[in-house]
């Protein structure tokens, strides 16, 4: 009988089924990964009869606060990045002004600053005893706040402010890449027919800018829910805030679960609003390449103007905050009174960073090359899936993360008690292991679509070319896709490297107790009311940060000319 046959085809075990690619199995691999934890917080957030006991007084006394902070929090941080993002992006490539060339990429520098830091240093910075307030108060003769008001940034007007200077570049850079390459003949048409500058803006720019200003605000919101840090230290109560509180302050794990399960509904809700939004704005450009927009020349008080408008978020989001960290460190002669455990735990932050990033570059790499090569009907949808890790907040994904993980370490440790009479502790959580994991979730997305941006540059004929000529998927990979996708791989590579050096959430709630990063010990200063005491290891992740920020605004600028 021919293996083609029907009959032996009925007769096949489920076992033996083989995909069209063997980077298919990466794939899988990848969608489980993140469903797990999800699932795993489904099951502990309504399985038990504790959880159906806490869920009432978690909806009468919890969830309507949360869910009021965090809506308020983020329709204002999500106002404000337009506002700057979009505004400053239009003033950028559609006038020419004194600075330009530098603050077009200067605006992306806040992005090398997590959002927990600059909180931080702004409550000192602005403090009663901070430089600001006893400058004031030694031009003035004023010895108290009874003689005189100052705005406290610890409140919800306060968190929306610095989460925005901080976040607004993710607008800024879609929509900047929009306006540098939308129709140039629509827009000089516009100006010839002598249309005013802020018609132009409002019924050409921003309608053609909607999709990009969809996608960089989705971003600036899901990078609000993920913050706990920050608004733990501003005051305010957010629902990420309520994870964490009801899980380790409470000792409620289902409570805990029931609340990142409504914070889920949150995510996908944004998800959707953006991909509905995005689809039913459709804009045609040109088939050939489109060229720049010839940017108008602004003289005197309109140049002024620009100009400032683009430094001040600049100023705030970036210069400031790290002129105050420099200066804390000079003056309390942190540089010289050096501790060499920094140099431990900036190790620590390197190794897991380091480990995750190649991890979640090698998934990356085998889930964007199954797409490409596999003939599965069913292989894309799974690398959305996998990506739909950055979505998910870091308290959640830990907490989710935390269950299934406890429950093989316990199997692993009965085990091993039960047939060699050992106790290995907990394997997973007890060595970092589940950090590393609860990273390559949180920030796969990030290397999925760096290996696919690169992979696009790669024409499919080569692919078939190759193929012709013997070579097998995996050596097609090696000797071709991977040479052409360096760059964009590699830049990949270093963006997941800085995220998983910045997170705080995930860092804080799997950690081993014996095991900190620069990230939980500037946490833990703060905490204690003493945030100048490890300025150092805050500008050691400032700087990290930074070299990233250069080569996303470095790609802009070389984009669009």
């Amino acid at each position: 009988m021919s293996l083609s046959h029907p009959l032996y085809a009925m007769r096949r075990s489920p076992l033996s089924w083989r995909p069209s690619t063997r980077f298919a199995y990466a794939a899988i691999g990848g969608a489980a990964l993140v469903l797990l934890p999800l699932l795993a917080l489904v099951a502990t957030a309504f399985s038990s009869r504790q959880a159906a006991e806490i869920w009432p007084h978690l909806a009468a006394n919890v969830l309507p606060t949360a869910l009021v902070q965090t809506s308020l929090l983020l329709i204002g941080v999500g106002t404000a990045c337009a506002v700057i993002g979009v505004g400053t992006a239009w003033l950028v490539t559609q006038y020419d002004f004194p600075g330009r060339r530098s603050l077009e990429w200067l605006l992306v520098l806040p992005l090398a600053l997590p959002t927990y830091l600059t909180a931080y240093i702004y409550v000192e910075f602005l403090g009663f005893q901070g430089p600001l307030q006893s400058a004031l108060r030694g031009m003035t003769g004023w010895h108290s706040l009874r003689d005189y008001w100052f705005p406290d940034p610890r409140n919800l007007p306060g968190a929306i402010a610095i989460m925005a200077i901080v976040l607004y570049p993710y607008v800024y850079l879609s929509t900047r890449a929009l306006f540098s390459v939308q129709g140039a003949s629509i827009v000089e048409a516009a100006r010839n027919l002598g249309a005013a500058p802020g018609r132009l803006f409002w019924r050409i720019g921003l309608p053609l800018a909607r999709p990009a200003l969809a996608a960089g605000l989705t971003l600036v919101l899901l990078e609000t829910l993920n913050d706990i840090g920050a608004t733990e230290y501003l005051g305010v109560r957010s629902l990420t805030l309520s994870i964490y509180t009801t899980w380790i302050n409470r000792g409620s794990l289902p409570g805990a679960a029931q609340i990142a399960c409504v914070m889920l509904l949150i995510v996908f809700a944004l998800i959707l609003t953006e991909m509905k939004l995005r689809g039913q704005r459709r804009f045609a450009l040109p088939v050939r390449q489109p060229r720049p927009v010839t940017r108008r020349p602004l003289r005197g008080r309109s140049a002024a103007l620009a100009a400032f408008a683009c430094a001040l978020p600049v100023l705030f989001g970036a210069v400031l905050p790290i002129a105050y960290l420099v200066t804390e460190i000079l003056q309390r002669g942190l540089l010289a009174q050096f501790d060499t455990a920094l140099l431990r735990l900036l190790g620590n932050a390197l190794l897991l960073s380091g480990f995750a990033a190649a991890l979640v570059i090698a998934l990356g790499l085998g889930i964007a090359t199954a797409g490409r090569a596999g003939r599965e009907s069913w292989l894309k949808p799974l690398a959305r899936i996998a990506s739909l890790g950055y979505a998910v907040p870091g308290t959640v994904l830990a907490l989710g993360l935390l269950i299934p993980l406890a429950a093989f370490d316990n199997l692993m440790a009965d085990a091993a008690s039960a047939l060699f009479g050992l106790k290995p502790g907990l394997i997973l959580i007890g060595s970092g292991a589940a950090l590393v994991l609860a990273y390559i979730v949180r920030f796969l997305a990030m290397g999925i679509s760096g290996v696919e941006s690169g992979l696009s540059r790669v024409s499919p004929r080569i692919d078939d070319a190759a193929r012709a000529l013997g070579a097998a998927g995996p050596e097609v990979l090696r000797r071709i896709h991977w040479p052409l996708a360096r760059p964009a791989i590699a830049a990949a590579a270093l963006l997941v490297f800085v995220d998983c050096l910045k997170e705080l959430p995930a860092t804080l709630l799997l950690r081993p107790l014996n095991l900190d990063t620069l990230a939980t010990v500037v946490y833990g200063h703060a905490s204690r009311g003493v945030f100048e005491d490890g300025a150092l290891a805050a500008l050691l992740i400032i700087l990290a940060g930074l070299y990233p920020a250069f080569v996303l605004a470095k790609t802009g600028t070389d984009r669009v000319g």
